[in-house]
Parts: structure tokens; sequence; C-alpha cells
């Protein structure tokens, strides 16, 4: 044993010093795929005691002591759920899962409170950096994205609410408009630092999680892609020089194919079509899956957080044990003889390759891709020339145990991602379809799993441009273009057919109140007015109102806005009847400030702007997080007056009773509206000014149809013809 190790330390210094004699000739952006992947990688290894330096993790050092390898394993791996479990379950749950479905509602206008926090922030990045490393079946992509746009917030909030900074220009972004801004801004950001993707950023911000677009956006999320690309470029070029150790190498192009000629003629058109199908059919059939499975964890997580933590540590220990167990199922095979002696992987040796159970001059394949980072797996299974290397049972065994996993992991309570275990799972079928066709086509089999992960991802998501564009950016290969943009289109319109993407799924399984792009069409013969007449009658406060009242109203109400109306007001004409005037809508929030500050009047009577700037700070009527009943109000108080037009929103969006609900909703959800006011149709006097008011809850067709039920039968009715 010690004789072993003592030629495995020579060999790696031998093989650290041949590393750093080259390194000034390699390029950290050549990163190509077609080399023979039986050779030493400098890619980092997947064992959750990862290799630093000289020092070789215990796993692979054990020669053939299998249990006490896996105890390693599973100990290890147990160690680091648990450690994301914790954080998630006790200090910040919203960090668990991807966050994305959670960004998307935000954008879309839904409140979801302590989604952008410090201590979100933080459990997120080491839970994302504990689950990663256990080993579990998830990404960090989806992770990068909701970390990206928790410090886009923390930054347009000027830091956490208790260490705020009081900066005058943070000003700027304490409206709604430039906040979901920042986010989207993040999103891109994050998307842009998982993939090195940067206009993927850009499109898929566009594309998956903006609601409301315009061209200063547009270039905004360019230019923090920009940034991210080069501050990630300038880290790469660092740690390319020795001084992070094996981490940071590489560069831009994650899994490089721009040396292979791509060349397919009007045959290939089939195979191409069929993997699109296939990525659209089990798209859809993960999406059904999942959903089920989300649904029972749901009732296992609502009985209390050591479930949680239970949960988490089972699909832990089941999936060491499936990583470590299933290689034993499946045969060595032979290392090329044409390569030198020391390209085969041996006991102690990190690379692409891994030796596992077998003799020297032999490879696992299967531990090859079980055994090695995410990372190193889809460029293992991406990688072209390398028709002989993978056998189909262990392609067979890995997308069946990737598929299991996938559906097993996510939903638990550590931050997780979708985009790797799908490219995984696409790239596996796709390189067996490769086998499948064998001489009948001229792609070659790393091309083909290129193609199954990105229909994969089609079928279950539902992007295309954006995914076009990163997996453009990833493989560095523009001849892809014109298939990856078929295959892409061809798995989603057969997923759409079934089922909803994966994300809207997550949205209805968590009650966030997302509005579509697209009303429904029975929408159209329903008007707003129908809406208001179905819901109670609006509460209106007045311009200058008792505190007694607002007191009532906001104890007595859930509504976070309301219409302020003036009486006996003098019309512009000049003439002497006295109208009845719609002020505005003032929102809940700055009626709580208003009690909180004690702004009472003794008589009826309208304020001076200059009154309102001494009481009030931009900062303090941005805030959001004030309540009723954290406001204690005097006897003698209750009779005072508060004069509410200075803190009116005098421009709210209106619409006439007789628009209809599809129109209503366009608007509601394009211009990103939390209220939208419903005005007569007609004028005349004892006519109220406002006739009711919308939410998103009120547009929403489930709700819609829950208040009228015969447009439910004349739906099924319609489907039924």
């Amino acid at each position: 044993m010690e004789e072993d190790l003592s030629q495995h330390a020579e060999s790696t210094a031998t093989h650290n010093m041949e590393g750093e004699a080259s390194k000034e000739e390699r390029d950290p952006e050549s990163n190509s795929l077609d080399q023979p992947l039986l050779k030493r990688s400098n890619t980092l290894s997947s064992n959750p005691l990862a290799i630093v330096g000289a020092k070789v993790s215990h796993i692979e050092s054990l020669d053939y002591e299998y249990l006490k390898g896996f105890i390693y394993l599973t100990g290890s791996n147990l160690v680091l759920t648990l450690v994301a479990s914790i954080l998630c379950v006790g200090f910040a749950p919203t960090a668990a899962g991807p966050g994305i479905p959670e960004i998307k509602a935000y954008l879309n206008g839904v409140d979801t409170p302590n989604m952008f926090g410090a201590t979100t922030l933080i459990v997120k990045i080491v839970g994302s950096i504990a689950a990663v490393s256990a080993g579990l079946d998830l990404g960090k992509e989806g992770p990068l994205v909701h970390i990206g746009s928790c410090i886009a917030s923390l930054l347009g909030q000027g830091g956490p609410d208790n260490y705020r900074l009081k900066w005058r220009w943070l000003r700027y972004f304490n409206n709604d408009r430039d906040r979901r801004d920042l986010i989207t801004c993040g999103a891109a950001s994050g998307v842009c630092a998982a993939f090195r993707s940067p206009v993927g950023g850009v499109l898929f911000a566009l594309e998956e999680v903006a609601t409301w677009w315009r061209s200063a956006l547009l270039w905004r999320t360019f230019f923090s892609t920009a940034v991210v690309v080069v501050v990630l470029r300038a880290f790469i070029e660092y740690c390319d020089s020795g001084k992070c150790g094996l981490f940071g190498r590489g560069g831009l192009i994650m899994f490089d194919v721009s040396s292979v000629t791509v060349s397919y003629h009007a045959m290939d058109i089939v195979p191409v079509a069929i993997i699109g199908v296939i990525g659209g059919v089990l798209g859809s059939l993960y999406n059904y899956l999942l959903h089920k499975v989300l649904r029972l964890y749901s009732l296992i997580n609502e009985k209390g957080r050591i479930h949680k933590v239970v949960l988490s540590l089972t699909v832990s220990i089941f999936t060491s044990v499936c990583l470590y167990f299933l290689p034993f199922l499946v045969s060595c095979s032979p290392c090329d003889p044409s390569l030198p002696d020391s390209a085969c992987p041996t006991t102690g040796q990190t690379g692409n390759f891994k030796q596992f159970n077998c003799p020297n001059g032999y490879y696992n394949d299967l531990a090859s891709l079980l055994h090695a980072t995410s990372d190193d797996a889809v460029r293992n299974i991406f990688s072209t020339s390398t028709p002989t290397e993978f056998h189909p049972l262990s392609l067979v065994i890995f997308f069946s145990l990737y598929w299991i996993l996938g559906l097993f992991t996510f939903g638990i309570a550590v931050p997780s991602g979708l985009f790797l275990p799908i490219i995984l799972m696409g790239s596996a079928y796709g390189r067996l379809l490769g086998l499948a066709m064998g001489t009948y086509t001229q792609i070659d089999q790393g091309l083909y799993a290129v193609l199954g992960a990105a229909s994969l991802m089609a079928g279950s998501m539902r992007m295309t441009v954006s995914l076009c564009v990163i997996f453009l950016e990833l493989t560095n290969n523009l001849l892809l273009l014109p298939i990856t943009m078929i295959v892409l289109l061809i798995a989603k319109t057969v997923g759409d057919s079934f089922n909803p993407s994966i994300y809207e799924i997550i949205l209805d399984l968590k009650g966030l109140p997302f509005l579509d792009a697209n009303p429904e069409p029975w929408m159209r013969n329903l008007t707003v007015s129908d809406l208001a007449d179905a819901k109670p009658g609006v509460v209106t406060l007045c311009g200058v109102e008792k505190v007694a009242r607002i007191v009532e109203v906001l104890r007595n109400t859930t509504h976070n806005g309301f219409p302020v109306v003036d009486e006996g007001v003098v019309p512009p004409m000049g003439l002497a009847i006295g109208a009845t005037e719609l002020h505005g809508l003032i929102l809940r929030a700055h009626l709580v400030a208003v009690l909180k500050k004690k702004w009472f009047l003794m008589e009826r009577r309208r304020t001076e702007e200059w009154e309102v700037r001494e009481q009030f700070t931009s900062v303090e009527l941005a805030e959001r997080g004030g309540k009723i009943e954290e406001v204690a109000v005097t006897k003698d108080e209750m009779e005072m007056y508060v004069d509410l037009h200075p803190l009116t929103n005098t421009t709210p969006y209106t619409v006439v009773e007789s628009m209809s609900v599809a129109k209503a909703m366009v608007l509601f959800r394009q211009v990103g509206l939390r209220h939208l006011l419903i005005v007569p149709k007609y004028q005349a006097a004892g006519v109220s000014p406002v006739v009711g008011i919308l939410t998103r809850q009120d547009l929403r067709a489930h709700n819609i149809l829950s208040a009228f039920p015969h447009l439910a039968k004349s739906k099924e009715s319609e489907k039924g013809k």
C-alpha cells in the first residue's frame, strides 16, 4: 500500500512539472472535446473529497477497499446535504429550490416576500456549494440566477434592511419599475455566470423571466452580462497561472466542439426530427411525474422542519448508494493501445475516465460518468470522435438513474437547479440514438448528445431562442445552428400539446397568481363591469378623511389600494353644480405610514406640499412592510383628520366598465399593475366616479370560472366539439 502511494506521488509530481512546463503554451480557451478521452484531465475530479494540489482523495486511493470507500462517499455526501438542508430549513426557506419561478412571479407583479434578502443570498450561496458538492442530482445554474437577483435587489435598496445605506441617488431605485429592472439584470447576469453565455443571459431574461420588456432594459441587461463575462475572463486568466490550484481551469467555452466539421444531408433531418419528438414527449412526461412528486413532497414538508431534513438526507443516501454500486453492473473496457501507458487511468489518478473496479489497462465507462463532476460528465458525453468509449448499457443505466434521481431530488429543502440534470439526461438518450443510427447518418455521436440535451430542455422548460443561443455559446460551433433550431422548435411544440412548462407547474403548486401572456378566448365575452358586480362593493376614502374611518377600513379589509374620492368639487368649466371627483389611488402602506407618523389635523382642511416633505422621505414612502396591528391610535386621535391628497397617486390606470376582460388582462400584465380602476361609461349626477377595482386575483382564469360557472360549462362544450 505504501509503495503504491509513493509511486503515485512521484507520478503526480512528474505530471505537475510537465503541466507547469506547458502552461505557457496552453490557451485557456482551448477545451476541445474531439481529443481522445483516455488521458489525464486538467479538470477537477468530482469526488466529494476533491483533489487539491498533490493530495489524493480517500476514495480513489483505497486500492479496492470498497466498503471503506462507500462509507467515505456516503458520509461526506450526508454531511454536506445536512448543512445545505439545515441552512434552508432553519434560516431561509425561500432559498430552497431554483428560485426562478419566484423571480418570474415577482417580475409579473406578484409580491414574493423574503425572496431577495441578505439571509437568502448567503444561504443560497453556501447551500448551493454544499448541495452540488454532495453529489445530488441538481445543478448550480438555477441558484445562480437567484443569487444574481438577490445581489441586484440588495444593491438597489442600499443593502440589508438593518444596515441600509441612505445615499440620495438610491431613491431612484425605490420605485417598483426600477426594482424590477435591477432584478431582471441580476437574473441575466446569473445565467451568464452559470453558462458563460452573455447573449444567452439577455435572451433568457427576455424570454423566460421578464413580463414587461422595453428597449432600455435590453441594453441594461446586455451591459450587466458584459461586465460579468469580463470579470469572469479576468478570474480565469488569474487562475490559469496556477494560483488557484486545480480550481478555475478552462475557458469561457465550456464544451468546445468548434473544431468538428458538422456535415449533414437531407436524410439527417429525419433523426434530428426524431430527437425533437422524443425530447418533447420525454420532457412533458418528466414534467407530469415531477408534478406528482412535488405534490407528495409538499405533504411531507407540511409536517414540520424535521421531516424536511429527513427527506433530504434520505435522498442523499439513496443517491450515494446508486452512484457507488451501479458501476459494478457494467464490464470494464480496455484502454486504447495506441495511447501511451500513462494515458490509461490507474488507481489514485484523476481524469476523464475512471479505473474504479477495473484492472490496470482498463476503465469503467459508467463510473467515469457517475464519479465525475456534472461539468466533466457533460464534457465526456458531449465528446466527439468517441464512438466506442460508451456502451449502450452504460448509457441506459445513466439515463434511467438521472431520470429517477432528478424526480426525487428536485423539491427537497436544498438549493437546486434543473438545467444540468436535464442536460445530462438529454445527452444520454441523444447519444443512445446516435449509437442506434450507426452508419445511417453523418452526424457524430457527441453532436447527437448535444441535440438530445437541447431537445429535452425545450420539451421540459419550453425555451427556444435563449436556449439555442446558450448551446451555441457553450459549444462554440455555429454549424449546429440549423439543426439545433429545428430540434428546439419540434420539442417545444410536442411538449406544449401535453402540459405546461416545468416553471408554470411550480408556480401553480406554490399558489402564486401568475398571469399568463394570452387570455382565454371566453374572456372576450365578459366585461370588467361583470367582474366588479361579482365582487363586494369597492371601498373608497375621502380626500380629507377621518382617522377613525381609516383605521376601520384597514382593520376590516385586506385591500392594498383604495380609491380616493372628493365630493362637491367645482368642475373646471365653472359650473355651479358640485361634482364627484376621482382624485386617485392610495396604497395601504402609505395609510399605515401616516398613522405611524401621527400626521393628523385638528380640522378638516387640505395641506400644503411643504408640510408633507417635512414629515415623509422617499425612502419611508417606499417601504411596504407596515401593518395596522403595529399602530396604536388613541381615542382623541380617532376624531382627527388626515389629508390624503399629497400621498395619492393621481394618475392611476383606469378602464371603462364596458372593456372586455381579455383586454384588461393584457393591459394589467404588460404594464405590471397591482390595481386597475374601473370607471363608469356614463357620467351623471349621483353616479360614483369609480365602479370597482381589479386586482391580479380577479383576472385569474380559475377565479373567474369560480364566480361564473356557466363559462366553465361553455368552455368544456367547446372542447368537446
